[in-house]
Protein backbone atom coordinates (compact mmCIF):
# COMPACT_ATOMS: atom_id res chain seq x y z
CA UNK A 1 0.00 0.00 0.00
CA UNK A 2 2.69 2.33 0.74
CA UNK A 3 4.42 1.92 -2.31
CA UNK A 4 1.75 3.94 -4.17
CA UNK A 5 2.19 6.77 -2.14
CA UNK A 6 5.56 7.17 -1.13
CA UNK A 7 8.12 5.73 -4.25
CA UNK A 8 7.69 8.05 -6.17
CA UNK A 9 8.68 10.53 -3.70
CA UNK A 10 11.47 8.18 -2.63
CA UNK A 11 13.09 7.71 -5.65
CA UNK A 12 13.90 11.64 -6.22
CA UNK A 13 16.55 10.77 -3.47
CA UNK A 14 17.36 7.38 -4.32
CA UNK A 15 17.63 7.67 -8.11
CA UNK A 16 20.38 10.06 -8.23
CA UNK A 17 22.57 7.87 -5.98
CA UNK A 18 22.22 4.83 -8.08
CA UNK A 19 23.74 6.98 -10.34
CA UNK A 20 26.48 7.93 -8.66
CA UNK A 21 27.00 4.42 -7.52
CA UNK A 22 27.07 2.45 -11.15
CA UNK A 23 29.41 5.24 -12.55
CA UNK A 24 31.68 4.49 -9.97
CA UNK A 25 31.59 0.54 -10.82
CA UNK A 26 29.60 -0.55 -8.05
CA UNK A 27 27.33 -3.47 -8.19
CA UNK A 28 23.71 -3.52 -6.87
CA UNK A 29 24.23 -7.18 -5.80
CA UNK A 30 26.84 -6.12 -3.41
CA UNK A 31 24.81 -3.01 -1.89
CA UNK A 32 22.17 -5.66 -1.51
CA UNK A 33 24.34 -7.60 0.31
CA UNK A 34 25.48 -4.72 2.30
CA UNK A 35 22.16 -3.26 3.26
CA UNK A 36 21.46 -6.42 4.65
CA UNK A 37 24.45 -7.50 6.56
CA UNK A 38 24.28 -3.77 8.15
CA UNK A 39 20.23 -4.14 8.94
CA UNK A 40 21.14 -7.78 10.68
CA UNK A 41 24.49 -6.24 12.63
CA UNK A 42 22.68 -3.54 13.54
CA UNK A 43 19.36 -4.86 14.94
CA UNK A 44 21.17 -7.78 16.90
CA UNK A 45 24.12 -5.61 18.07
CA UNK A 46 21.58 -2.48 19.56
CA UNK A 47 18.26 -3.72 20.22
CA UNK A 48 18.66 -6.82 22.30
CA UNK A 49 20.89 -4.46 24.66
CA UNK A 50 17.94 -1.85 24.98
CA UNK A 51 19.65 0.78 22.55
CA UNK A 52 16.37 0.89 20.89
CA UNK A 53 16.28 4.58 19.08
CA UNK A 54 19.84 3.86 17.91
CA UNK A 55 19.35 0.47 16.69
CA UNK A 56 16.21 1.51 15.01
CA UNK A 57 17.68 4.40 13.32
CA UNK A 58 21.30 2.58 11.98
CA UNK A 59 18.68 -0.32 10.68
CA UNK A 60 16.69 2.57 8.95
CA UNK A 61 19.76 3.67 7.55
CA UNK A 62 20.61 0.39 6.02
CA UNK A 63 17.03 -0.94 5.16
CA UNK A 64 17.23 2.32 2.17
CA UNK A 65 20.22 0.27 0.91
CA UNK A 66 17.21 -1.74 -0.93
CA UNK A 67 15.59 1.15 -2.50
CA UNK A 68 19.23 2.05 -3.70
CA UNK A 69 19.88 -1.15 -5.32
CA UNK A 70 16.67 -1.23 -7.25
CA UNK A 71 17.87 2.32 -8.49
CA UNK A 72 21.07 1.14 -9.39
CA UNK A 73 19.41 -1.65 -11.46
CA UNK A 74 17.72 1.12 -13.32
CA UNK A 75 20.33 3.12 -14.13
CA UNK A 76 22.01 0.20 -15.26
CA UNK A 77 19.43 -0.47 -17.78
CA UNK A 78 18.95 -3.75 -16.45
CA UNK A 79 18.67 -6.26 -13.71
CA UNK A 80 19.09 -10.17 -13.34
CA UNK A 81 17.49 -13.01 -12.22
CA UNK A 82 20.18 -13.61 -9.44
CA UNK A 83 19.72 -10.01 -8.60
CA UNK A 84 16.43 -10.54 -8.36
CA UNK A 85 16.14 -13.41 -6.57
CA UNK A 86 19.17 -12.51 -4.24
CA UNK A 87 17.05 -9.26 -3.26
CA UNK A 88 14.46 -11.22 -1.88
CA UNK A 89 16.82 -13.64 -0.21
CA UNK A 90 17.72 -10.81 1.71
CA UNK A 91 14.49 -9.08 2.58
CA UNK A 92 13.28 -12.31 4.28
CA UNK A 93 16.63 -12.12 6.13
CA UNK A 94 16.96 -8.61 7.43
CA UNK A 95 13.41 -8.62 8.39
CA UNK A 96 13.63 -12.08 9.91
CA UNK A 97 16.59 -10.68 12.05
CA UNK A 98 14.94 -7.54 13.48
CA UNK A 99 11.75 -9.46 14.29
CA UNK A 100 13.99 -11.49 15.87
CA UNK A 101 16.43 -8.78 17.97
CA UNK A 102 13.08 -7.38 18.79
CA UNK A 103 11.31 -10.66 20.19
CA UNK A 104 14.80 -10.87 21.84
CA UNK A 105 14.92 -7.49 23.54
CA UNK A 106 10.98 -8.50 24.59
CA UNK A 107 11.30 -11.47 26.22
CA UNK A 108 14.57 -10.54 27.86
CA UNK A 109 13.11 -7.62 29.65
CA UNK A 110 10.50 -9.44 30.96
CA UNK A 111 7.65 -8.45 28.55
CA UNK A 112 6.37 -12.20 27.08
CA UNK A 113 3.29 -11.19 25.48
CA UNK A 114 4.91 -8.08 23.87
CA UNK A 115 7.55 -10.48 22.77
CA UNK A 116 5.00 -13.27 21.48
CA UNK A 117 3.18 -10.20 19.32
CA UNK A 118 6.87 -9.74 17.59
CA UNK A 119 7.19 -13.73 16.78
CA UNK A 120 3.50 -13.08 15.41
CA UNK A 121 5.00 -10.57 12.87
CA UNK A 122 7.77 -12.21 12.05
CA UNK A 123 6.28 -15.44 11.08
CA UNK A 124 3.02 -14.05 9.41
CA UNK A 125 5.76 -11.05 7.87
CA UNK A 126 7.77 -14.27 6.40
CA UNK A 127 4.30 -16.28 5.18
CA UNK A 128 2.98 -13.05 3.38
CA UNK A 129 5.99 -12.99 0.75
CA UNK A 130 6.25 -16.58 1.07
CA UNK A 131 2.47 -16.92 -0.54
CA UNK A 132 3.25 -14.32 -2.95
CA UNK A 133 6.04 -16.15 -4.66
CA UNK A 134 4.82 -19.51 -4.31
CA UNK A 135 1.71 -18.11 -6.07
CA UNK A 136 3.82 -16.63 -8.58
CA UNK A 137 5.89 -19.87 -8.70
CA UNK A 138 2.56 -21.55 -9.74
CA UNK A 139 1.31 -19.06 -12.20
CA UNK A 140 -1.11 -17.79 -9.89
CA UNK A 141 -1.49 -14.20 -8.17
CA UNK A 142 -1.31 -13.01 -4.86
CA UNK A 143 -0.66 -9.29 -4.68
CA UNK A 144 -1.58 -6.23 -2.20
CA UNK A 145 -2.66 -7.20 1.26
CA UNK A 146 -3.26 -4.89 4.06
CA UNK A 147 0.14 -4.79 5.37
CA UNK A 148 3.26 -5.38 2.95
CA UNK A 149 7.06 -4.94 3.45
CA UNK A 150 7.30 -1.20 3.88
CA UNK A 151 4.45 -1.10 5.94
CA UNK A 152 6.12 -3.92 8.50
CA UNK A 153 9.32 -2.04 8.54
CA UNK A 154 7.68 1.36 9.48
CA UNK A 155 5.30 0.47 11.88
CA UNK A 156 8.14 -1.96 13.71
CA UNK A 157 11.19 1.07 13.55
CA UNK A 158 8.88 3.60 14.80
CA UNK A 159 7.61 1.68 17.61
CA UNK A 160 10.84 0.53 18.40
CA UNK A 161 12.39 4.15 18.00
CA UNK A 162 9.78 6.01 20.25
CA UNK A 163 9.86 3.47 22.89
CA UNK A 164 13.67 3.87 23.03
CA UNK A 165 12.48 8.13 23.16
CA UNK A 166 10.29 6.96 26.46
CA UNK A 167 7.27 7.25 24.65
CA UNK A 168 5.44 4.84 26.78
CA UNK A 169 3.48 1.81 24.85
CA UNK A 170 4.56 2.88 21.27
CA UNK A 171 5.77 -0.23 20.87
CA UNK A 172 3.43 -2.42 22.59
CA UNK A 173 0.84 -0.25 20.26
CA UNK A 174 2.53 -1.12 17.20
CA UNK A 175 3.30 -4.65 17.19
CA UNK A 176 0.18 -5.73 18.52
CA UNK A 177 -1.89 -3.58 15.46
CA UNK A 178 1.25 -4.92 13.24
CA UNK A 179 0.57 -8.21 14.32
CA UNK A 180 -3.16 -8.64 13.83
CA UNK A 181 -2.91 -6.47 10.37
CA UNK A 182 0.28 -9.36 9.30
CA UNK A 183 -2.70 -12.38 10.32
CA UNK A 184 -5.01 -10.68 8.47
CA UNK A 185 -2.84 -9.71 5.48
CA UNK A 186 -1.75 -13.62 5.14
CA UNK A 187 -5.97 -14.48 5.08
CA UNK A 188 -6.04 -11.65 2.42
CA UNK A 189 -3.60 -13.41 -0.04
CA UNK A 190 -4.64 -16.75 0.72
CA UNK A 191 -8.02 -15.39 -0.59
CA UNK A 192 -6.25 -13.92 -3.49
CA UNK A 193 -4.93 -16.66 -4.42
CA UNK A 194 -8.32 -18.74 -4.42
CA UNK A 195 -9.57 -16.44 -6.66
CA UNK A 196 -6.67 -16.52 -8.87
CA UNK A 197 -6.88 -20.38 -9.36
CA UNK A 198 -10.22 -20.79 -9.44
CA UNK A 199 -10.34 -17.79 -12.70
CA UNK A 200 -7.28 -19.76 -14.24
CA UNK A 201 -9.51 -22.81 -13.87
CA UNK A 202 -12.24 -21.19 -15.63
CA UNK A 203 -10.00 -19.68 -18.54
CA UNK A 204 -8.98 -23.61 -19.44
CA UNK A 205 -12.51 -24.69 -19.38
CA UNK A 206 -13.93 -22.02 -21.88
Amino acid sequence: MLNLFARSHVSRITTPIGRWLVARGVSPDAVTVAGTVGTAAAAVWFIPRGQLFLGALLVTVFVLFDMIDGAMARARGFSTPFGAVLDSVCDRIADGVLFAAIAWWCLSSGQDALGVAALICLVAGQVISYIKARAEGAGLTADGGLVERPERLIASLVGVGFEGLGIPFSLATGLWLLAVASVWTVGQRIAAVHRSAREVAEAETR
